[in-house]
């Protein structure tokens, strides 16, 4: 049997239902094992949970259906990996939001930066304004920061304001995909590190979740909107070179309106940022 996965890039929007799956809706909300026959083979679903949340479904395709000892087995394993992953997340997660905390980001990021280092953008042959020309696939950083969060806590206390950092959490693993990375760095300011997909498929990602922030309504507090940064990984990038760059976006989003998404690489090429080839120092006129 080989081990198959979704892609590295899917939208959402274009998954199934869950319940159009209903044997798979069923494992879910049994949190119990099911076999169900597909085309000659025996299915048997497992599911994959967290302490915080189901996270998935495990698929074990085979002639005949599992004996009862070979169900056992697999969900006795299941087991020992959510009881290893609690202790990871113990370690790795906001004890807040329940999201990756600011020092798990750099190890990630280095990761995630070793994978791509082909794939990142290079500048245009006789081209001195800063323009690069993207890459098909590459990887990027997103800062997220919620627009006046102070008045949240100011005028509602931090108990509704702790509401709202939950709530924006769970908008944001509802608009990403599973394999993205979504980190609290502290205060109202989150981080988004996704691999896969053009500036396209980014944009669009980035600003589903603004909108579906914009469009949920808060209890006590009614409209909360966000502003984003992001920025593609470079061929030498470092943590802080690259989150830098998403910071000095988001920075001209918040003083240009808020509740938008910017792209750094965008404002380099409306002349908006300055960048110098040598030193990659940024100047904001």
């Amino acid at each position: 049997t080989t081990p198959t996965a979704d892609s590295v890039w899917t939208d959402p929007q274009e998954l199934p239902a869950l319940n159009a799956m209903p044997a798979h809706q069923r494992c879910l909300e049994q949190q119990a094992a099911v076999t169900v026959t597909v085309d000659g083979e025996a299915v048997s679903l497992f599911p994959l949970s967290t302490d915080r949340d189901a996270c998935g479904v495990l698929e074990v395709r085979t002639a005949a259906a599992l004996t009862v000892e070979q169900t056992r087995l697999v969900s006795s394993i299941l087991r020992v990996y959510r009881n290893f992953q609690g202790l990871l997340d113990y370690s790795e997660r906001d004890t807040l939001t329940g999201l990756l905390n600011r020092k798990t980001f750099d190890g990630s990021f280095l990761r995630v930066a070793s994978q791509h280092q082909g794939s990142a953008r290079q500048p245009e042959e006789g081209r001195g304004d800063g323009r690069r020309k993207a890459a098909p696939d590459t990887a990027w950083v997103g800062v997220v920061d919620i627009d006046f969060f102070k008045r949240v806590n100011d005028n509602h206390g931090h108990l509704i304001g702790d509401e709202v950092l939950l709530l924006v959490a769970r908008l944001m693993r509802s608009s990403f995909r599973f394999q993205d990375q979504l980190y609290r760095f502290g205060g109202e300011e989150f981080v988004v590190l996704m691999r896969g997909g053009n500036v396209d498929q980014a944009t669009m990602a980035f600003e589903r979740l603004r909108n579906n922030v914009q469009a949920y309504a808060f209890p006590r507090v009614g409209s909360i909107t966000v502003s984003v940064g992001f920025t593609d990984l470079r061929s030498g990038d470092s943590p802080s070179s690259a989150f830098e760059r998403a910071d000095k976006a988001i920075y001209y989003a918040k003083q240009n309106g808020r509740n938008q998404v910017a792209h750094h690489g965008e404002l380099v090429a409306r002349g908006v940022f300055v960048e110098e080839a040598r030193t990659g120092d940024m100047e904001l006129f």
